[in-house]
């Protein structure tokens, strides 16, 4: 099986952090979002994966490279340099895919959901498309599925002020090569874009069976920093309970380390208090500090006398003497954050453009 995953958008809507970092690569429990969605194509029996990436010098074939060791796929980079929308990102993967069925994942969605059953019911059916669908509590603000009395999907609505029903979809597809068809006669949108949904509903106009998914357990669609942080909690809930380090040598001091406690190498835990879930990287120091629940830490960071939590930290920051406790915040890397150690005491910032800072 071929998979696509499509992340070559701008991510404004994390910006500042996306100015220097393409979305895919932001970390969640200290693994990049593009990671999940790779390890879950993999589970769902994917061979091959091709990246639609913003252009071929993209950081993320930088980092990624050919393939991830962990999974063993290979990986295709494909150029999207004018981005004409979703639809538009898929029909660059048709000399991938070939005449092959493949599945299509949006690089910015990360689920509890395995998939399994996605692609499995998909073969079964012989369908044209299959669409993962998740409940939600606010259907006018997504693209909504109605189904019809044989659970297959009748049409799909954008935003629809009068919802048919609360199944958002949720980013995953499975697709006949006829998709390609289908993009071939739709029509830009308001938004100027090639809309996926408009090339699904041109099927469904066609009389071909489009099958509904039914996520189990939570989505997240990462595209706001809050959401980002929300990712990182609901990932870290599911660590698996890991007794407390008891007469781990990275542990000095007055320290307290409490179980769901991951640790990396050459890290140091000094006079601090550590309340998992924590997942803390390599050649980290944290001295005198509180680290609370659902906080990721990258690589190579310093924190003293500060406190924080439901936070994700990157790699290369650094974090001093502040007063109050750092909450619910994204910090990317190389950030330094401080407090003043001279008169006047001020607050000194340098931010990029939709910076949020918000002092106590």
């Amino acid at each position: 099986m071929k998979a696509v995953i499509l992340c070559a958008g701008k991510g404004t809507r994390l910006y500042p952090v996306t100015l220097t970092m393409p979305k895919p690569l932001v970390p969640v429990a200290n693994k990049a979002l593009l990671k999940y969605a790779i390890e879950l194509l993999a589970d769902m029996g994917a061979t091959e994966i091709g990246l639609v990436v913003d252009s071929l010098d993209s950081p993320i074939r930088e980092r990624l490279g050919d393939g991830l060791d962990s999974v063993g796929i290979p990986l295709t980079y494909i150029a999207q340099e004018d981005p004409q929308g979703l639809a538009h990102a898929v029909k660059l993967c048709e000399p991938f895919v070939g005449d092959e069925p493949f599945v299509v994942y949006l690089g910015d969605n990360i689920f509890q959901d395995r998939m399994h059953g996605l692609y499995q019911r998909f073969e079964e059916t012989g369908a044209s498309a299959a669409i993962a669908l998740t409940e939600v509590s606010n259907p006018s603000g997504f693209g909504i599925a109605e189904l019809d009395g044989s659970n297959r999907i009748k049409r799909l609505v954008e935003k629809p002020k009068d919802p048919p029903s609360n199944l958002a979809i949720a980013g995953v597809y499975s697709f006949q090569p006829d998709i390609f068809e289908a993009i071939n006669h739709i029509k830009p949108s308001w938004r100027n874009e090639l809309e996926i949904t408009d090339a699904i509903q041109y099927l469904l106009e066609q009389g071909k069976t489009v099958m509904p998914y039914i996520v189990d357990g939570w989505w997240i669609d990462a595209g706001k920093p809050n959401s980002i942080v929300l990712a990182n909690q609901l990932v870290l809930e599911q660590l698996p309970y890991s007794p407390p380090h008891e007469g781990d040598a990275r542990i000095q001091g007055d320290s307290h380390v409490s179980h769901r406690v991951v640790l990396g190498k050459d890290t140091q835990i000094i006079d601090s208090v550590i309340r998992g879930p924590v997942i803390i990287g390599d050649n980290v120091t944290i001295r005198n500090s509180y680290v609370g629940p659902y906080t990721s830490i990258g690589n190579n960071v310093l924190i003293e006398n500060s406190e924080i939590e439901h936070s994700i930290v990157m790699c290369c920051c650094v974090i001093q003497n502040i007063e109050g406790r750092i909450d619910a915040s994204l910090i990317a890397d190389n950030a330094h954050v401080s407090r003043s150690a001279t008169r006047p005491v001020t607050h000194r910032l340098v931010l990029a453009e939709n910076s949020l800072v918000q002092l106590g």
